[in-house]
């Protein structure tokens, strides 16, 4: 049996009833659990569902835990896609997991296919405003351990939800008894401000909470002669926190005065701080549960949290990620295997949730990244007598390639992976014209990229804008849950050294900062120096090093400074900023705009279709690199032979020039 599930649409997926003797060994891609059957799988990638996951409705019409917009319904959706800003936690776990969720038609609603399926045995009912908080609280009667819950106890009292109790679908953190908040007291004696005592109060506008440094509002305790206030979670604190997950030792509650150093995570806290009293570790209250070993997208091995690193191991070290000195006597995450010193601050590494995932079990995830990447593109026909692969099979391409080290004519071939010039060795089809760099067709189907924590599974089909370099591109995909990444960005490494700058540059996520190569700003994050304000994006990292164009009869360089204080281009004519990078030949002194010598799409080939949704025509368009005559632009009424859109209907004469396209 076969089916095609909408958020796996490139392979069929086989159904698998019977487990062999060594298991599945896998995690279903809807709920994240162990696989096990009855269960779908694709023989393709890595890719597999439950039975249950595979055929969860793809809407339902409402949910008891969201009367609000019981009208709308929820649709299915996958989690994460990469521009999921908005995308918050279960309303009912609190937990932002990698699954399958449910999301509200009108608002931001969410609820993972887990707690879905769970809750549908909870009787619940929706309370308008209850007047201890700010948000509506939704009643769970339950006369036994609430299973989806077992994670969380009571914020007044601290003890297990096991019997009647609100929460907030809004607020994480907001999870009650409906005892305790029935009977809060109006006065309390806090250990963090002695001299006077705090009383119950309320507000719609926004408090300071004096402990854990963020703003609150709704009810809260205060003392509003010294404006100290606290919110109703950091009122009532657990004196001993045990999570033996991440300590062997229970941490117990240690008030103070003043602030404090965590030993966990190397930053500043206030009053409230946790102590081991057999290790003398002091740390924040968020910092006992910090996950013991984590698997980071930008290192190849699992990475441990330590409270510090012996000497012996390490001298002196910077953190990998802000490259900023890590202090060998706090917390840090550091690799386990022997011989490998990457080390990277704890804030640094846990700050993206999409960049890292918690191992439970490392040996378990080490065989299934094993796994993962042995998926070759290729198979290898004949061999020579060093051993390497003379003749190949390759999932992209209908017929046989041969291996070669140069071109048999003076053509400027472009390889149909990455689309730059054929230079180094190559593959190549001995019956039509296809060819391949030896490095884009040895890469794996299935790969871990660093710029994401899942599987990047490559993909040929038709063309795409890479969401690195936002180039149109035919060739090599890789997709990585909603994003699509060219072979060009896909090929470089998180920390590089690049020939137009002294220093190394490192991936920077937060950085927004102009583009030291074209001057734009940098909204996805950028290569940055550490040393200097240098940065560089995408684009501007893999623009081919060298380029032909009719200005000039040699190759054109690309250069990265320019000592004129007033420079042109030469084929626009247009002044160029000398700061900025562009081609050039040394030979002629010709010099140009990258834009100019590329033209607007450098990686895509004759022939690629633009569909009518991308443009203002009714049909679709074909591109094309150059053209015989001058033909008109329906759009601007000016001649060009170079970089045209043409309509597909042989009936319909609509030209569009490509610098035309945006408008």
């Amino acid at each position: 049996m076969e089916i095609t599930h909408p958020f796996h649409e490139e392979h069929p997926l086989v159904l698998v009833t019977e487990q062999s003797n060594e298991g599945l060994k896998a995690y279903c891609d809807g709920c994240g659990e162990l696989l096990s059957t009855p269960c779908f799988t694709c023989i393709h990638c890595n890719y597999h569902l439950h039975k249950q996951c595979a055929e969860a409705p793809l809407q339902i019409p409402n949910h008891p835990i969201h009367p609000k917009h019981s009208d709308t319904g929820f649709f299915l959706r996958q989690r994460p896609y990469l521009d999921d800003h908005w995308v918050n936690g279960c309303a009912l776990c609190k937990e932002k997991r990698n699954m399958f969720f449910y999301e509200c038609y009108s608002c931001y609603f969410f609820l993972d296919i887990k707690c879905a399926h769970l809750s549908s045995s909870y009787k619940f009912s929706q309370l308008s405003k209850y007047d201890i908080h700010k948000h509506p609280l939704t009643f769970i009667e339950s006369h036994m351990a609430i299973d989806v819950l077992k994670n969380f106890n009571c914020l007044w009292c601290h003890e297990p939800l096991t019997y009647d109790i609100y929460f907030c679908s809004d607020c994480p953190s907001f999870i009650a008894h409906k005892k305790c908040l029935n009977e809060l007291p109006t006065k309390i004696n806090h250990p963090s401000h002695h001299i006077h005592p705090l009383f119950l109060n309320y507000s719609y506008r926004n408090h300071f909470c004096n402990l854990c440094q963020k703003e609150h509002s709704g009810h809260f305790y205060c003392c509003s002669l010294c404006h100290f206030n606290i919110k109703l979670e950091c009122a009532l604190l657990r004196s001993i926190i045990e999570d033996k997950r991440s300590h062997q030792h229970p941490f117990s509650l240690l008030w103070r005065q003043g602030s404090f150093i965590c030993d966990a995570c190397d930053t500043e806290g206030n009053y409230i701080s946790y102590i081991c009293l057999k290790c003398y570790i002091v740390v924040h209250k968020k910092c006992i549960s910090l996950p013991r070993v984590i698997k980071f997208s930008r290192h190849d091995h699992c990475i441990f949290h330590k409270y510090f690193l012996e000497t012996q191991e390490l001298t002196k070290q910077d953190c990998k990620i802000c490259f900023k000195k890590v202090k060998l006597d706090r917390g840090s995450y550091s690799c386990g295997k022997p011989g490998c010193n990457y080390v990277v601050h704890v804030n640094c590494v846990l700050e993206n949730e999409k960049l890292y995932e918690v191992i439970e079990d490392e040996k378990q995830y080490e065989e299934l990244y094993e796994k993962s990447i042995q998926s070759s593109a290729i198979r290898v026909i004949e061999v020579n007598e060093a051993g390497e692969a003379t003749k190949i099979e390759h999932f992209s391409h209908q017929h046989r390639l041969v291996l070669a080290d140069k071109m048999e004519e003076e053509i400027d071939r472009k390889c149909d992976g990455c689309m730059l010039s054929i230079s180094t060795i190559f593959y190549y089809c001995s019956e039509c014209p296809f060819f391949l760099h030896k490095t884009c067709a040895e890469l794996p189907k299935i790969k871990r990229h660093w710029f994401r924590q899942w599987n990047a599974i490559l993909d040929f089909k038709g063309f795409l804008a890479c969401s690195l370099c936002r180039q149109h591109c035919n060739g090599f995909f890789y997709r990585i849950k909603g994003w699509q990444i060219c072979i060009r960005c896909a090929k470089v490494a998180d920390i590089i050294e690049c020939e137009g700058h002294q220093h190394f540059l490192f991936f920077d996520f937060k950085c927004k900062e102009k583009c030291n190569g074209c001057g734009n700003k940098c909204w996805f994050g950028a290569f940055r120096c550490g040393e200097c304000r240098f940065v560089l994006d995408f684009g501007c990292l893999t623009l081919p090093q060298s380029a032909l164009h009719k200005i000039d009869e040699h190759i054109l360089n690309i250069t990265y400074d320019d000592d004129k204080k007033q420079s042109w281009c030469d084929i626009c004519e247009q002044e160029r900023d000398p700061s900025l990078w562009y081609y050039s030949c040394s030979i002629c002194d010709t010099s140009a705009h990258p834009k100019c010598v590329l033209g607007k799409f450098p990686f895509l080939k004759d022939g690629s279709t633009f569909s009518s949704n991308k443009h203002n025509h009714h049909h679709d368009l074909k591109f094309f690199k150059k053209v015989e005559g001058y033909p008109e632009c329906s759009y601007c009424g000016k001649l060009s032979h170079e970089e045209i859109l043409k309509c597909k209907e042989s009936t319909c004469d609509y030209i569009l020039h490509c610098k035309c396209l945006d408008y």
